[in-house]
């Protein structure tokens, strides 16, 4: 009885433990990243894929993340847009917000979709990991490329 009563106390101070630390950890996230970037860490929003996307960006960073991007127009705008990476959590923020950026923009807007824009929108990130901002900044402008490339195509089979 008396080594359950042990093991009970120290497995109470292991969980007292834990969340404590986990806690400090939430919190030093906060400071670096600012309230902006840490709500959508704490609640993605945009993520997934798109079935039959008018135009899909996959590009891989210098530091080894993959993003993808799925956009939907309608009218010339784009009506949804979501992304998926392998990275880390600031390539999370980041392809998070470059998808929310996208939508209600036409084709010549979303060029203006770039790392500063990003970053702007964030409010800032530490500087190492800003480009992460400029991965979803590639990723946006690759898929806008593919959806031309497709109205181009759509448009010479028409005109044949």
């Amino acid at each position: 009885m008396l080594e359950e009563k042990k093991q009970a106390s120290a497995d109470q101070e292991l969980d007292s433990f834990v969340e404590e630390l986990q806690q400090q950890i939430l919190e030093e996230t906060r400071q670096v990243y600012g309230d902006t970037a840490y709500e959508r860490w704490l609640n993605p929003v945009y993520n997934g894929t798109i079935d039959s996307p008018d135009g899909y960006g996959c590009v891989t960073g210098p530091c080894g993340d993959t993003m993808k991007i799925y956009l939907k127009f309608k009218d010339d705008c784009v009506k949804e847009a979501s992304f998926m990476t392998d990275g880390c959590g600031s390539s999370n923020i980041c392809g998070s917000f470059a998808a929310e950026m996208a939508i209600g923009k036409t084709p010549d807007e979303l060029s203006d979709i770039t790392q500063n824009a990003i970053l702007e929108k964030l409010g800032g990130m530490p500087e190492e990991d800003e480009h992460c901002a400029l991965l979803a900044a590639d990723t946006i402008q690759d898929a806008l490329n593919d959806y031309r490339v497709k109205q181009t195509s759509r448009q010479e089979k028409k005109e044949l």
